[in-house]
């Protein structure tokens, strides 16, 4: 009897400190919750900034201005800052944090993401490096389907960062579903510049750094995909490649 009523009052004392420690152990799920909003908020802000070098990369392509083209090399050390330092807050929470599930989807995702971030963001540089090199030429051959290239490109990597912050699964299939456009311009420039070239031997020179600027292109779309399919992954668990290339 005496050991029952023991035991009794030892659990009886237990109660309170259970009850103390449920608040505690949700301000701490709060906090991780805040640090992992934080995290997409870096993420949003890089791919804006990435995104940007991408559109004054193709404005120095299309008004050949060199100050465009150095303003796009000078931007990148800053998305380099970024990436280093999302990476650091990626790898605190996964030390201090040990999360499991959807949590840890979400911060490993984030790993991948500014990775693919950061090869958009140099791509752009590239863009800006060859622009610069055709600043002082006329073009003497139409820039219709690089320019077309452009735009869906550039959508592209906007609408994958928006599709990862907002969870969009519809906006991800919208995404992998216009790189098929992307690669059909990339096929019709390269015949006609193939083309242009064999008939007019002076074009090659420009023709190649055009083609250079079309592939810049091509390997950003491909980016901003393999980003949409990191999003895919978050939120239903399912890691698979949702673009699949067509032969040429």
């Amino acid at each position: 009897m005496m050991r029952r009523l023991y035991q009794l009052e030892t659990e009886a004392a237990a109660q309170p400190n259970l009850a103390a420690g449920a608040p505690k152990v949700a301000s701490l799920r709060h906090t991780f919750e805040q640090q992992l909003a934080a995290l997409q908020d870096d993420i949003l802000r890089m791919g804006s900034y990435v995104s940007q070098m991408l559109v004054v990369a193709m404005q120095a392509v299309s008004k050949q201005d060199p100050r465009m083209s150095f303003h796009v090399i000078e931007m990148d050390d800053t998305a380099d800052h970024m990436d280093l330092q999302i990476e650091h807050t990626c790898l605190r929470l996964l030390a201090l944090q040990q999360p499991m599930s959807r949590d840890l989807r979400v911060i490993g995702t984030a790993f991948k993401v500014i990775t693919d971030l950061e090869r958009i963001g140099d791509y752009a540089v590239d863009i800006a490096k060859t622009a610069r090199r055709l600043a002082s030429e006329p073009y003497l051959i139409p820039l219709t389907d690089l320019d077309r290239m452009a735009t869906a490109t550039e959508w592209m990597v906007r609408e994958c960062i928006h599709a990862y912050v907002e969870h969009d699964l519809d906006l991800v299939n919208q995404v992998v579903a216009r790189d098929d456009e992307v690669d059909d311009c990339y096929d019709r420039l390269f015949t006609d510049l193939l083309d242009r070239m064999e008939r007019d031997r002076s074009l090659i020179r420009q023709g190649t750094w055009i083609l250079g600027i079309a592939r810049f292109l091509e390997r950003i779309a491909d980016h901003a995909v393999n980003v949409a399919e990191r999003v895919h992954y978050v939120e239903t668990g399912e890691l698979k490649q949702l673009h699949q290339d067509r032969p040429r």
